[in-house]
């Protein structure tokens, strides 16, 4: 019995590795076949902004990583549509395809899979 996987990912991917664990957990999933999807929440919003300049902060640049997110099987990727308001990202300028979701969504979602990890 196939269980689905939600993972939060909740960190800028500059301020460590928590943004590349968990795209490292999604990959791996996906490499899998197992039904999974990807949040990105709070600060976890800024791995979709695009032209990041991860050198300056030295750290890898994430963006080669999402975007083989679709060849990996990904397709359910979601952003919450608070966290991208607070931190003055557009909806229209992500690097990334990923369905904008308010509160009430993002509660529909949660509960919508079996296991959910934070990261």
């Amino acid at each position: 019995m196939t269980r689905s996987l939600l993972i939060i990912s909740r960190q800028a991917p500059w301020s460590g590795p928590s943004a590349r664990e968990a795209l490292d957990i999604v990959l791996a999933g996906g490499a899998f076949e197992l039904p999974l999807g990807m949040l990105f929440l709070d600060d976890g919003v800024f791995q979709l902004a695009p032209a990041q300049l991860a050198a300056s902060v030295e750290q890898k640049d994430l963006t080669a990583n999402l975007q083989a997110l679709p060849l990996f099987g990904i397709d359910a990727l979601f952003a919450a549509r608070r966290s991208l308001s607070e931190r003055n990202l557009a909806e229209s300028a992500l690097a990334l395809p990923v369905d904008i979701l308010d509160d009430a969504g993002l509660r529909t979602l949660i509960n919508r899979y079996d296991h959910v990890i934070t990261i």
